[in-house]
């Protein structure tokens, strides 16, 4: 990739940034976040207390890249086929015709998806793996890109189901907005809610960039922005010491280093770089594997979070250097 090319690829991702933090007030540090994984072609989970927008975000985000977005509040009688789709029987011509279901878009905003029960979350496994949807034993394939953005309240909350590990794992990464990190912040929420004059500003949001010129960056994120195998020995070292360590009963399998390696392409995009180096990766290790990890019940039962566990294996491995960008 030459500077001209890095350059207006890293202004068209401060543009989307940019754009998010006009209706979304928080840390830019997660705005890159959640941008890098939607660039690796990947999905989200925020898991947060009700208030603290993550609807909001998802919806912002979704505008802002110019894409086409549907929205699902799951709720315990909600259904596969209120997702995927039905074939429905036409009585005229004697036929079914498929209904496509919400699942048919580029950004699924999955609200609240821990209030559905896990048969009603497993619908989502086939469409996140594979892109495509099977309805009465016909293939659909979805429209690319297709992300989802689901957003969770934590499983100590009434009325949840604990998603399934194999749910969790088909995300790149789970994120989470928490409280405002001062008063200035929280006044500024405030403010905006006045000037809006309305409770959902996204009707009014313009793009930052199209589709065509959002499906571009990912292409670059795939196929021009080089990993030096060091790197690779990095983010491998750090999974195989999750399978090893004392408080983990099931660690994080070959697809998490998969997701570590795609987002942290992303995240070195956003940067202006085409190449990989040890702070892209360590900026969303946690993010990316903390979710993955199955812990050994008496340790869950004493409050270890996975997140500690991605710590110590994070001090534990050391960073490569003399990274370069050689192979690009």
């Amino acid at each position: 990739m030459n500077e001209r090319e890095l350059e207006e690829a890293r202004l068209s991702c401060e543009q989307i940034i940019d754009r998010i933090g006009t209706a979304f007030v928080g840390n830019r540090v997660l705005l890159r976040k959640l941008l890098g994984a939607a660039l690796a072609n990947g999905h989200v989970l925020f898991e947060d207390f009700p208030g603290l927008g993550k609807t909001l975000l998802a919806k912002v985000f979704a505008k802002s890249i110019g894409s086409d977005t549907k929205r699902v509040q799951f709720t315990p009688d909600l259904l596969p086929t209120d997702i995927l789709g039905v074939n429905v029987w036409r009585q005229n011509d004697s036929t079914f015709q498929m209904v496509k279901g919400p699942v048919f878009t580029n950004v699924l905003l999955a609200d609240e998806i821990n209030r559905a029960p896990p048969k009603t979350q497993s619908a989502l496994l086939e469409a996140m793996e594979e892109r495509q949807v099977t309805i009465d034993g016909t293939t659909n394939q979805l429209s690319l890109p297709f992300v989802v953005i689901a957003t969770q309240n934590p499983i100590e909350q009434e009325g949840t189901y604990p998603l399934p590990e194999a749910q969790l794992d088909r995300f790149l990464l789970k994120l989470s907005a928490g409280y405002p990190a001062n008063q200035e912040l929280e006044n500024d929420i405030l403010l905006r809610r006045i000037e809006w004059q309305k409770d959902d500003p996204t009707e009014d949001l313009e793009p930052a960039v199209d589709m065509e010129r959002f499906v571009e960056l990912q292409r670059l994120v795939e196929t021009r922005v080089y990993t030096d195998p060091l790197i690779i020995d990095y983010i491998t070292q750090l999974v195989r010491l999750t399978r090893e360590h004392p408080r983990v009963a099931v660690g994080v399998s070959p697809r998490g280093a998969l997701a570590l390696l795609r987002v942290s392409r992303g995240i070195a995009l956003i940067h202006g770089r085409d190449f990989v180096v040890p702070d892209d990766v360590k900026m969303v290790v946690s993010d990316a594997l903390s979710h993955r990890v199955i812990l050994n019940i008496e340790d869950t039962l004493e409050g270890v979070r996975g997140q500690e566990v991605i710590d110590e294996v994070l001090q534990e491995v050391p960073v490569p250097s003399d990274i370069g960008k050689s192979g690009s």
